[in-house]
């Protein structure tokens, strides 16, 4: 019987000048594949050429994960696995698998019995709760959360009544250029005396984290983060 390939989960910049941030051996497995299923061939094809522009990028296959409808196409792409073809599985940044459709390629592979071997590389989420000082033992990541006002207020009034019951850190996200709108919801939603971390730009030239009071936060202008991927959490001091 031949043996079969694995699914590598390899990582990648968080920021546009965040490449010297993954390991060599990151790179040098991305080196030697063949197969990719990816969010976006075109970042994929970049980020390759980024690492070595010797890579031949028409040589290469990819898959690219349909948004609305993942599933379409992949099983008969991870098919390669049962020749001995090892096959990358990519995140547009950071950790594939976390915040991304990459779980129903691994999921598949556990459930037919090829290896999943992940690689070491950034996680805005991990970068965030480390530099934010709140509580690393219990915390939650919580997505994208509703892009509507009242709903928003909603569910982080939600978080905030956990965090107080629980300390439990809490995180979440939205679109860069929803950050405006977010920061803006998180005054009006949450007690003066909450903290919020936002970190933003993790790894790159602009990297910027702050803790703050909502209180606080009220004397900032949202503007600040308009178009800049961020991380916010809510959490406690002590």
């Amino acid at each position: 019987m031949s043996k079969k390939g694995n699914l590598i989960l390899i990582p990648c910049p968080i920021s546009e000048d965040g490449l010297n941030h993954l390991s060599a051996h990151v790179i040098q497995k991305c080196k030697q594949l063949k197969y990719f299923i990816v969010e976006r061939e075109r970042t994929t094809r970049r980020f390759l050429k980024a690492i070595d522009k010797s890579i031949e990028i028409d040589e290469l296959s990819f898959h690219e994960i349909n948004k609305n409808n993942p599933a379409e196409g992949l099983i008969e792409f991870l098919s390669k696995l049962n020749s001995g073809k090892n096959i990358g599985l990519l995140s547009e940044a950071g950790c594939p698998g976390v915040a991304d459709p990459g779980q129903l390629a691994v999921q598949w592979c556990h459930k037919n019995n090829y290896d999943v071997i992940p690689l070491v590389g950034p996680s805005s989420i991990l970068l965030a709760l480390m530099a934010s000082g709140f509580n690393g033992q219990s915390f939650a990541f919580n997505g994208y959360l509703p892009n509507k006002s009242p709903q928003l207020i909603q569910k982080l009034k939600q978080l905030e009544l956990k965090l107080n019951k629980t300390n439990q850190t809490q995180l979440f996200m939205d679109a860069p250029y929803r950050n405006q709108f977010l920061l803006s919801n998180c005054i009006q939603a949450l007690s003066p005396n909450t903290l919020l971390c936002i970190a933003s730009e993790l790894n790159g030239e602009k990297e910027s984290i702050s803790v703050k009071s909502i209180s606080n936060w009220k004397k900032v202008n949202p503007e600040i983060y308009h178009k800049r991927p961020a991380i916010f959490a809510i959490g406690k001091y002590g």
